[in-house]
């Protein structure tokens, strides 16, 4: 099973979106292993998107992503990565495709809702940033009908 990292973002915190957010992954077939809600602190933040230092958007990336709580998830499940992606839609909402959480709830860039791993290499590293030793495995008895 592959896994994958989320974070509902402030702004779909801040709208009360993460039960609406959260149940897509559930319905689409995906398990949740570990989920905490969390104020980002600015390391944090730098360490996450350390990737697009130095680019005009960064700063008010950080600033954007410490102002309210978030809530970071790992979610398992066959090709995790692509089944996230697709469910949460093009990073820009006007080009996501309907139905997807980004078309269905945002309007601008800087306010997407949520980030999701574009790699198993991204993946790893977010997963290990933000859980590290706290992770869990558990069986769900449903998988037999979801996993061939």
């Amino acid at each position: 099973m592959e896994r994958t990292f989320i974070i509902i973002k402030p702004d779909a915190v801040q709208r009360g979106l993460v039960g609406e957010i959260i149940s897509r992954f559930e319905r689409r077939g995906l398990k949740l292993t570990s989920m905490k809600m969390i104020q980002v602190s600015e390391e944090l933040a730098r360490k996450h998107y350390a990737v697009h230092e130095g680019r005009p958007f960064f700063e008010g990336l950080i600033s954007y992503i410490t102002s309210s709580p978030v809530v970071a998830m790992v979610w398992e499940g066959t090709s995790a990565i692509s089944v996230v992606r697709n469910t949460v839609g093009a990073t820009n909402p006007a080009d996501a495709a309907p139905g997807t959480i980004r078309a269905d709830f945002g309007l601008e860039i800087g306010r997407n809702l949520v980030h999701a791993s574009d790699g198993p290499e991204t993946a790893a590293f977010e997963i290990e940033l933000w859980f590290g030793n706290d992770q869990i495995s558990w069986n769900r008895n449903v998988d037999p009908w979801i996993f061939e």
